[in-house]
Formats: structure tokens, sequence, C-alpha cells
């Protein structure tokens, strides 16, 4: 995890927190997140609970969502975009208890994910100069 009060001063960066198990609200907030990286954002991306399933290799959605008209994508799944986000730069993490209370061990997270310690995200949470969104 960057120290957010380092080298990324000034940086534009966002701490987005997924807990939620339900379908629509993973979606939504992969496609938001989608939003600010294209926008320029340096995302730094947290899922605890059901949402750490996200990052796990083999996790595939019960189905996929359908996206609004203006998203030419259709339908999609929250796995698939959150790929698309570690593909292009974002920083993802499941939280330090995830894996110690799922039967998920950390060569089951996918390329790229790491595991959260406390102090970096609680540093960033408490940056004014980083917003936190939570979902």
């Amino acid at each position: 995890m960057a120290d957010s009060h380092g080298s990324n001063a000034g940086e534009d960066q966002a701490l987005v927190i997924l807990t939620s198990d339900s379908l629509q609200t993973q979606g939504m907030a992969m496609i938001l997140s989608n939003a600010m990286q294209q926008q320029g954002t340096n995302l730094h991306i947290l899922l605890c609970d059901a949402a750490g399933d996200l990052a796990v290799k083999e996790y595939e959605s019960s189905e996929a969502i359908n996206t609004p008209p203006s998203n030419p994508a259709g339908q999609v799944k929250p796995e698939g975009i959150l790929s698309m986000l570690l593909e292009n730069g974002a920083n993802v993490n499941v939280c330090a208890i995830y894996l110690p209370n799922s039967e998920n061990e950390e060569d089951n997270l996918l390329e790229g994910v790491g595991v959260a310690a406390p102090g970096p995200i609680a540093e960033m949470m408490r940056d004014p100069s980083i917003p936190v969104y939570s979902f």
C-alpha cells in the first residue's frame, strides 16, 4: 500500500471500501470506480466481508448485471470490472481479516491483489485529501 503522505502528495487518489454482498451494489461500486479511474484517479480498493470474494481467482457472480443505456457494455459482472481495474493500475487489497475468516488463502487471490495492513489504510482514511467511498 502506497504511503498517502509521501511521494503521492498532490495526486488525485480515492479509497473505495466495498463490503456489500449485493450484486447491484458491487456492480455500481465497480462501475463508479472505473469511471473515477478513467478520469485520472489513482484508485485504492479495499474488499471486505463478502465483497472479498470478488478478488478470488475462481469466483464467479451468480448472474450479470445490466448496465444503464448510456453504457454499451450491456451486461457485466463486478469481478470482471475489478480485473479490468487491476490491469489498469488500481491498488486492490482484501481486508486483513478476510482470509483468516474465509476458506481462501493468499494463493487464491487474483494476481496483483494484496492483503491490506490496517495502518496504511487508516492513514488513507485520515488523510483529508483522499476521499473515502464506502459501499
